[in-house]
Order: structure tokens, then sequence, then C-alpha cells
């Protein structure tokens, strides 16, 4: 039993839900098996549901049949009952979350009993519903659609004379269709880019062409922003659809569910990282501003936690535009939102980070040679900032050791093809500015036109400042 679904199951659910489904099991509505009740009291009892040693079928046994010879075929069929009324629990539990989709199922069992007035009085609740909820995203349109298919099933089984405006029934399927087929495609590109498959996005053109020859569909944000958000990642260099995403997620944002904003923060930032990486500088601040805004939003906060992703980018990007004291503050205010494995690990690093960018060079070594990071890139960062100080502190001789002992480490740790390739360049490109003349042009122009070019690196804006300084 350890490792049934029941158990794991159960381990999911909270203790307010734990309390509602004794009620559940309790209820002949739903389980008619005393059987059921005394296993779930049991796997309650004292934590049981936690500790491995008590989920053995013959350890629960007798707290289920008391006074019976332990029988494996009726402890399974007492498991399969108690199974069999979780999940309709859980059916329940989720419909009621939706309260406009239950209260639609609740109208389409009224329209088929006949129940006119039940019916009547019930749409009216799901529009004043609809009325009131701040949602707009793919899901409100949806059961906007559902709700006026209803009230047309109505009319056509009741009212036989009266005018239908199908038209509004039409319409809001297309925006209900289009608004969810955007997002779908959005994903789909995400997904592509992260683990290199390639899918076909069926009707695509149709769908872009149809949205651009009819553009007060753009006036919907539920288009609107996956509309921006798919046409910045398919045309990355008109950076208009970027600019128009940025402001539909400021002004339009509270429109969406908290986790689907979320991933349309994590696109309008990818691109942003993307442009970056091309060396347009200018959407540092441009992440940043995205970042700050998620932040004091919370959207960027997800099941109480910030990626470690999220919360280094944040210092780099903040470092960058010297906004030093809204990143010490950061750190210090945000790292209990970090995982707790890797919480001490990320914040050493940022503080490491900060201190470089400050030129507190004593502070960020003494960080950097302490610090050995259970994840292998804050390694190798750790690393290239340390070659960045021994260099801007003309510890040349030091540094000559160093990077043979950075290039030895590099090829001993098991690291992607990217990024080796990128610290190799690294090291490469450092070695090769300390034995550049200072008073030859072209031996300077030659390594400066080779940082321009070569790919993929980092520190290309780093290196380049040190070569127009030698």
């Amino acid at each position: 039993m350890i490792k049934s679904r029941l158990i794991e199951i159960l381990k999911t659910c909270s203790k307010p839900e734990l309390r509602m489904l004794s009620k559940w099991l309790r209820s002949p509505a739903h389980n008619q098996r005393e059987d059921v009740v005394l296993l779930y009291n049991y796997l309650l009892k004292d934590d049981h549901l936690w500790k491995d040693d008590h989920l053995e079928k013959s350890v629960a046994y007798p707290y289920t049949y008391p006074k019976e010879d332990y029988d494996d075929a009726k402890i399974r069929q007492t498991i399969f009952f108690f199974m069999k009324a979780l999940e309709d629990f859980l059916i329940y539990q989720e419909v009621q979350q939706n309260e406009v989709q239950a209260k639609m199922t609740l109208s389409r069992v009224y329209r088929k009993r006949r129940l006119d007035r039940h019916f009547e009085k019930n749409m009216r609740s799901i529009k004043s519903l609809q009325e009131k909820q701040n949602h707009q995203n793919w899901d409100h349109h949806r059961n906007k659609f559902y709700s006026l298919l209803e009230e047309y099933e109505f009319i056509v089984e009741h009212k036989r004379t009266v005018a239908l405006n199908l038209q509004e029934v039409s319409d809001t399927l297309d925006v209900a269709y289009l608004a969810n087929k955007l997002r779908h495609a959005c994903r789909m590109l995400s997904h592509q880019s992260v683990f290199k498959v390639q899918y076909e996005i069926g009707l695509m053109t149709q769908v872009l062409n149809y949205i651009e020859s009819n553009k007060q569909l753009l006036e919907t944000p539920a288009i609107a922003i996956y509309y921006y958000s798919y046409k910045a990642t398919i045309e990355k260099e008109n950076e208009t659809h970027f600019h128009n995403l940025k402001s539909q997620i400021i002004e339009n944002g509270y429109l969406f569910p908290k986790k689907e904003l979320g991933d349309t923060y994590i696109l309008a930032l990818n691109y942003c990282i993307g442009r970056m990486n091309l060396g347009y500088s200018n959407f540092v601040r441009e992440s940043f501003d995205l970042y700050k805004e998620g932040l004091e939003t919370e959207i960027l906060i997800q099941g109480g936690q910030i990626s470690r992703f999220t919360f280094t980018n944040v210092v780099s990007n903040g470092t960058k535009l010297k906004e030093y004291t809204y990143v010490e503050d950061f750190i210090h205010n945000y790292k209990g939102y970090l995982d707790k494995k890797s919480r001490e690990d990320v914040v050493q690093f940022c503080l490491s980070k900060l201190y470089y960018e400050k030129s507190d060079y004593n502070k960020a070594m003494r960080i950097c040679a302490q610090m050995d990071y259970g994840d292998i890139l804050m390694n190798l960062v750790s690393k290239t900032m340390v070659l960045k100080m021994y260099y801007e502190q003309s510890e040349l001789e030091v540094l000559e050791s160093y990077l043979e002992s950075f290039r030895s480490y590099l090829s001993r740790k098991k690291a992607t093809a990217y990024h080796k390739s990128n610290f190799k360049n690294i090291i490469r490109l450092t070695k090769k500015l300390l034995k550049t003349n200072p008073y030859a042009p072209k031996n300077k122009q030659k390594l400066k036109k080779e940082i321009e070019t070569i790919k993929p690196l980092t520190e290309r804006t780093w290196l380049l400042k040190q070569v127009e300084q030698l």
C-alpha cells in the first residue's frame, strides 16, 4: 500500500481537504462502506499516512477489519472503493472551484428537466458572476460562449418564435478559440526552444491573417497579449511586438490568473534575454523593469517561491544598471522565497556579484574563495568574476596561473557544450589580452574583431572594454 495511488493522492491533500474528505466518506450518498471509513481513520491517526512502516496492508488490516484474519483480496477491495470515493471527491472539489462552470452545469440540468424558472434565475446568476469576475482570459470567453450556447438551446427548445442573436454566439466562440489557439501556440514555441523539437502549429497562418484583417480583435486583452507574445517570438527583429506585449502585461495583466500571467512574463523575459545575448544593451533595462513589476505584483512568486534563475537575473540586470541599493535590498528582502536547498548558494553568489560590480573586491573575493556551489554554472561564473578581479587589479602574474587552473577545472567538469565553449573562449581571449602589445594598434584591432565575432561569449562587453583601455 506504501506506493499505491491512494496513498500518493492522499499525501497531496491539505488539512482542510482531508477534513472535507472525512465528511464526504461518512455521507451515505458518497460512500456506504464502513471499512473505507475505518481505513481512512487509521491512515489519519497519529500521522500513519506519513510513516512507511504503518502503510503495509497487513499492518492496516486489523484496524479496518477488527478480529478477522488477514485477507489480501478484502483489503484490496477496500482500497479500490476508497480510491473511487476519493476520485469522486476530487472531481467535486475541482468543479466547485470554478463557480461559473458549476452553475453552467446546473443550468444544463434545469434546461433538460424543463425547469424554466430555475434555468432563467441561474443564468442571471451566471451573468452577474461573469460581470464581477476580474479575469478576462481565454477561459472567461469560453465560459461566456457556453453561457450564450445554453441560452440558445433554451430558446430553441422553449421559445421558437424568439429572434436568436447567433452572431453574438459566433463572435464569442471566435474570441475564445483565437485566444486559446494563440496561448497554446506560444506554449509550443517555448517548448520548441527548450527541448529542440519541431512542431507544426496548424492554422496559425490563417489565425494571424484573420486577426490582422480584423484589428478590433486586438482590443480584447486575451487575444492581444498572446498575439504579441507569438509575434515577438517569431519576429524577433521587430521590437514593436515586444513593446506592445510589455504594454499589455502592465496595463491588462490584472485580467489574467497569476499562473497564466506568469507564463507570459517568462515569454517576455526570454525575449529580452535573447536580445541581450545579441548585444542589445537597452534590453537590460526592459527586462529589469519587467522583473520589478513581476515581483511587486507577486506574479513571479509562484507557489510561495522565486526561482533561482529569476533571483540571479534580477541581481545581474540590476548590477549592470548600477541599481545597487535596489539589488542589495532585493537580496535581503526576497531571499526567504528561495528554495531552502539552494538558498545559501544563491544568496552568496548574488552578494559576490553585487560586491564585484561595486568594486568591493575584498568582499567579493572572500565569498568566491569560500564558496563551492552545487551548481556548475554558478562555479564557472564565480571563477570568471575572480578572473576579472585579478585583471582589474593588475595582478597579472597571478592571473596567468589562475587562467591555467581555470582551464583545467573546466576540462574536468561536466557542462553543456554551450557553456564549455563560452568559458573556453573567455579563458583564451583573456590570455590573448594579456599578451597583446598596447602600442601595436593592428594587434589590438585584430583582437577586438575576434572578440566581436566569436560565439558564444558572455563576457564580450567586458573584454572589449579592456581592449579599449590597453
